[in-house]
């Protein structure tokens, strides 16, 4: 476990009533060095938890961008839970703040029109080594982090 002190959250049990949320989970895959470790932690915890495979949808989108349209069309489908997992990290343009608040925005948007938890684990990081660092390293598991968020909050409503 890594050694920072939000990660202890990570120790509390989950009590789900029932496995039978079907629960999505969207990879960007630019950036999949990091993002293919995101998404491994948030399966892992998922199974762990008692969610069977057969109710993981896992959809790989080009990029970060797209996390929006995936997270809409899963809830707009049904899904009780989407995680969405990406990295952006700061270039030399304001790329970068672009798409860091559209992906903000837009997944908010989710939630609030379908009412369901949306799990925001987007990387935005300074430096690729900040992304791997948050992927598994000494700073967490971002990937981890995001699925125990919708486990709670399915907990949590019913």
């Amino acid at each position: 476990m890594a050694d920072y002190a939000s990660q202890t959250f990570l120790n509390q049990k989950i009590n789900l009533p029932h496995t039978h949320f079907k629960i999505g989970v969207i990879t960007a895959l630019w950036n999949s060095e990091i993002t293919s470790k995101l998404k491994a932690g948030a399966l892992k915890t998922l199974t762990e938890a008692g969610i069977p495979s057969e109710n993981i949808k896992v959809w790989d989108v080009p990029g970060s961008y797209e996390l929006i349209y995936g997270a809409n069309k899963l809830a707009t489908d049904g899904y009780d839970a989407v995680i969405c997992l990406g990295v952006v990290i700061q270039g030399e343009t304001r790329h970068f703040d672009f798409i860091c608040d559209a992906v903000a925005h837009g997944i908010a948007n989710v939630t609030i029109k379908h009412n369901i938890p949306v799990a925001f684990g987007l990387l935005t990081t300074d430096t690729q080594l900040q992304a791997i660092e948050r992927s598994g390293g000494k700073h967490g598991h971002k990937g981890e982090e995001a699925a125990w968020t919708v486990l709670k909050l399915l907990e949590e409503s019913n």
